[in-house]
């Protein structure tokens, strides 16, 4: 099954304001992030499945798996470029 992909605002805004061809990576990535959200990621802290890191060659994602509603939400993204 499919995550959904949920942004805040200000991820969102980052996001728009990368680099084509770091945008177009990341976006990639958050797209096999979607169908296999623990092999695509990373842990972030204890592996709880939940909070999970996603990096690419220009960018760092932090996100949250929700597992009861089928959720990806960046909750924090950084351009590393």
């Amino acid at each position: 099954m499919t995550y959904r992909l949920k942004y805040d605002q200000v991820a969102e805004a980052v996001h728009e304001a990368m680099p084509t061809a770091a945008s177009e990576e990341l976006t990639l990535a958050l797209a096999d992030a979607c169908h296999d959200p623990i092999g695509a990621t990373e842990p972030y802290g204890e592996d709880d499945g939940v909070v999970r890191a996603l990096v690419t060659r220009q960018a760092f994602a932090l996100l949250l798996v929700g597992e009861t509603l089928k959720t990806i939400t960046v909750l924090q993204l950084t351009h590393l470029g």
